[in-house]
């Protein structure tokens, strides 16, 4: 009887790991469930008005590869692949819970904009009218402002396309919105292709001359949400250049070499190798690097990282000119995440495809990375996130 009920509760254990590592359905599928509700608020004239409901979206491919993501901020919550033993792990960090998200955090899994990255002195001159923004990175503005599109609750509309699982998220930015010009109409969408592809498209349109430069913020991590230090992760840019910039981060204006700097990644290289020689308060990576390839008008290969011990390997490839590479050099262990994960400096890393930072205010730079929308004009990006494991 004792052998019996030992091994009932083997199955049973068994049972429950899967069900937590396995989604629901076989893809390529959806699904959309309330994931929480905003605070509510009150009208200007007193009146209580409720809190949104906040939808949570799960699409699955024929993998079983899982993305799970949020009307709040357009949020990745969780992305799970396999390794090169076919056992799946949640690759990006977040939290378990809307309540987490709405206290704030270091932008994870978010989409930044109106303009990703910084401006410098949080101001810049557009028609010769200038115009002053929020300075949430004192004396500068960092991606949008103090209430940027990651802060903002889009509309999600899921389906089933051509090429897999899809989510568009809507938003309308309005004039004025964080002191940028233009009504502005955003959609970003996600989907996930049975080539294991994390395929994101951003539109853009407006109603008068403005700027815009979008980028995804997700942190990873290829061994795990929840696996410590990613020195022992190996990048390799297409980047031979990159804009230097003072202490504050905000680019010189120059392009440079990376040649001879701890910032060379043209061949495979640790994480952690040139890490503590890559300087910064605090130290660690945290820089644009200028892609060979340019703007196109199809995603190129951007970046590779592969991770050697679960052989998790991660390809970028993107639109857009300049790849912001950043080793979460100000997590510090007091964003508790999914599964009370304690995010620590240099466990995660970024590889954001955008313009270049402060190009507003950089005019040398227009022909390579022009971030002025006008009206009658369309902001497009696609930046692809693939998923793979090392041979």
């Amino acid at each position: 009887m004792r052998a019996l009920t030992t091994l009932l509760a083997a199955l049973a254990f068994a049972a429950t790991a899967a069900a937590q590592t396995q989604p629901a359905k076989l893809g390529p599928a959806f699904e959309q469930e309330t994931y929480g509700k905003l605070p509510g608020t009150t009208d200007k004239n007193g009146k209580a008005v409720p809190g949104a409901t906040v939808t949570q979206f799960t699409l699955i491919n024929k993998n079983n590869v899982v993305l799970k993501c949020i009307e709040y901020g357009a949020i990745i919550t969780e992305l799970r692949v396999p390794d090169k033993d076919g056992k799946f792990a949640d690759v990006v960090l977040g939290f378990d819970k809307l309540d987490d998200y709405l206290k704030g955090h270091p932008y994870f899994g978010t989409n930044a904009g109106r303009v990703a990255n910084r401006i410098a002195n949080a101001k810049f001159t557009l028609e010769g009218k200038e115009y002053k923004l929020a300075d949430n990175n004192a004396p500068h503005t960092l991606h949008g402002g103090k209430a940027g599109f990651d802060k903002k609750l889009w509309k999600g509309e899921a389906s089933l396309t051509a090429t897999g699982p899809s989510v568009k998220f809507s938003y309308v930015s309005p004039d004025g919105e964080e002191g940028y010009p233009g009504k502005l109409t955003v959609t970003v969408s996600y989907t996930l292709t049975d080539n294991n592809e994390l395929v994101i498209d951003y539109r853009a349109t407006t109603d008068k001359t403005t700027i815009c430069n979008l980028a995804h913020h997700s942190y990873f991590n290829l061994a795990g949400h929840n696996a410590g230090p990613i020195a022992e992760h190996e990048a390799e840019f297409a980047a031979k250049n990159y804009t230097p910039g003072d202490e504050t981060l905000i680019p010189t204006g120059k392009v440079a070499p990376v040649d001879g700097t701890p910032f060379d990644f043209t061949k495979k290289k640790a994480m952690g190798k040139d890490l503590e020689k890559a300087g910064g308060k605090p130290v660690g990576f945290d820089l644009n690097y200028v892609l060979d390839k340019g703007v196109t008008e199809r995603p190129e290969f951007a970046a590779r990282v592969t991770d050697p011990k679960s052989g998790r390997t991660l390809e970028v490839f993107t639109t857009e000119p300049g790849l912001q590479f950043y080793t979460g050099n100000f997590l510090d262990g007091t964003n508790v995440g999914k599964g009370g994960a304690a995010y620590k400096q240099h466990t995660a890393f970024c590889l954001e495809p955008q313009k270049f930072p402060d190009s507003v205010n950089k005019p040398e730079w227009k022909d390579k990375s022009n971030v002025v929308l006008k009206p009658g004009e369309t902001y497009k990006q696609t930046t692809v996130y693939k998923f793979g494991v090392s041979k």
